[in-house]
């Protein structure tokens, strides 16, 4: 019973992490709507930010109690996750009508980010000068971001569903529910982190493997199954199209946002496996994007098999 604890207070860390993301998000939303704050803001920072609240507290909980690995491990494992596991099984359900989606110019942003990542590992610490680095280069791209959608706004006849579109929004939701929402989710994070990182921390030792593989692994998977859960039933309802869109603005900013305020917090050695492997692997992910991006093609049932098979062979290797 001892050695099954950790792996039951990491999956009750990762679910109180999962409910509490969701829950601060939806409070955030409606709090922010209901004092008058613009739609556009609101999905461009709250959504954005409370999205990746799980991995965020993870990186920094990790800084905190000297597990940097599982920070790294987290943000490089989470990316590759989101490319081959998120998009690849729920192809294996349904096609995925990627070729509806113009994403070129995120597709864009998101290469630019992962070298400029990747660049910045080969200093072998990510430390205050990377944080400015990658906080920098965030504040452009929602900047950009926030000038395209003001231009669309401007030329739309009727910007008055923006809200509407903000996933969680309800006119009707009383106040003293928005603040339980908002409390819970700020009492939640932080719980779920702690038992997260801790435990995870402790099955690494027991099992004599790093933080490093326990980041990219068990932490990584977990924090991408609120992606693959939404994938799955936007396959199944056949509207997986968005999917391609969502995928690349989390992986863009897992490693902008997430890596540059933890590194605030305490600097994060780089492993040497990182600069050989991991990293390689996380940006020919990505590349494998172009052909749904620049080509227009669908993820077929065949694609979901190769990403699929791709993503257990990468696990295959880690954990070897």
């Amino acid at each position: 019973m001892t050695e099954i604890m950790p792996w039951l207070l990491s999956g009750l860390g990762l679910l109180i992490l999962l409910l509490a993301g969701d829950s601060l998000v939806k409070g955030a939303v409606n709090l922010s709507l209901r004092l008058g704050v613009p739609a556009l803001i609101v999905s461009l920072t709250i959504v954005a930010f409370g999205t990746s609240a799980p991995e965020m507290l993870i990186a920094i909980q990790a800084v905190l109690e000297d597990a940097p690995g599982i920070a790294l491990g987290n943000v490089v494992g989470s990316n590759t996750a989101n490319i081959l596991l998120v998009l690849g099984i729920p192809a294996l359900l349904a096609t995925m009508h990627t070729s509806e989606c113009e994403t070129r110019k995120t597709f864009n942003y998101m290469i630019a980010a992962s070298v400029l990542f990747i660049a910045l590992a080969f200093r072998g610490v990510f430390d205050w000068i990377a944080a400015a680095v990658l906080l920098f280069a965030l504040a452009l791209v929602l900047f950009d971001a926030a000038m395209e959608a003001k231009g669309h706004r401007a030329a739309s006849a009727d910007g008055t569903d923006d809200a509407e579109e903000i996933e969680g929004v309800d006119p009707d939701l009383p106040w003293w529910r928005i603040a339980v929402f908002v409390t819970l989710g700020l009492i939640g994070l932080p719980l779920g982190a702690d038992l997260l990182v801790d435990n995870s921390t402790i099955i690494a030792r027991t099992y004599g493997v790093s933080d490093t593989v326990i980041g990219l692994t068990l932490v990584a998977v977990g924090t991408s199954l609120p992606e693959l859960a939404t994938t799955v039933m936007a396959a199944l309802r056949r509207q997986a199209d968005v999917a391609l869109g969502n995928v690349i603005g989390s992986n863009m900013f897992n490693l902008l946002a997430i890596i540059g305020i933890a590194s605030l917090v305490g600097p994060i050695p780089v492993d040497p496996a990182f600069l050989k492997f991991d990293l390689w692997v996380m940006l020919g992910a990505s590349i494998l994007l172009v052909p749904f991006v620049y080509m227009r093609r669908d993820i077929n049932r065949v694609w979901g098999v190769i990403l699929t098979a791709l993503y257990l062979a990468y696990l295959a290797i880690v954990l070897s």
